[in-house]
């Protein structure tokens, strides 16, 4: 299987990701994907993720949403969080990665992403050098085209489970102790 697809971890959920940690190791850049990332598909932010941006905010993170939605839903979702965001990203493309690192004022060595998404978060993060983490899908219901995705997603964590008991993990895992079921 194509290392490119591999996330350089995969944790239960964003929010158990333990950021102040990443702070520490000299991250100064968050790409987010939205949608089963940071809320179920299509939901405007909640508690849960304006409390999340703002904490970012006063560790000194620069946050970044980048979709393939358009700009209404992105723009919905931002008017509560208040970051920067790029819509139609054209995800896998690596040229979204990079415009948001150039906006942010980051680079490959201070900047990660966080998305749902094997095909389309995963690979074009991976493919524009960024630190990936992958998170579980927040909510089942998803467009049949994903569904159909999801099912191939199954086959490469299958191989990247077992490309894990092999290689040694790049990063040292950032789930936060409480929360540290991974796969």
């Amino acid at each position: 299987m194509c290392a490119f697809l591999y996330p350089d971890e995969y944790l239960d959920s964003t929010y158990s990701i333990d950021f102040d940690q990443l702070y520490k190791e000299g991250y100064r850049g968050i790409i987010f994907d939205i949608d089963n990332t940071l809320v179920p598909h299509g939901a405007p932010a909640d508690e849960r993720a304006i409390s999340l941006f703002a904490h970012l905010k006063e560790l000194g993170f620069h946050c970044m949403l980048l979709s393939n939605n358009r700009e209404p839903r992105v723009k919905m979702f931002n008017d509560a969080v208040h970051v920067n965001y790029i819509y139609k990203a054209g995800k896998p493309k690596p040229s979204g990665y990079r415009k948001a690192m150039g906006i942010l004022g980051t680079d490959t060595t201070n900047t990660l992403f966080v998305g749902d998404q094997i095909f389309t978060d995963v690979c074009g993060a991976n493919l524009a050098g960024i630190r990936t983490i992958l998170v579980k899908p927040i909510h089942p219901k998803e467009e049949i085209q994903i569904v159909l995705k999801r099912r191939l997603e199954a086959i490469v964590l299958l191989c990247y489970r077992l490309h894990r008991k092999i290689v040694k993990p790049k990063y040292p895992s950032v789930a936060k102790k409480e929360d540290s079921s991974i796969l």
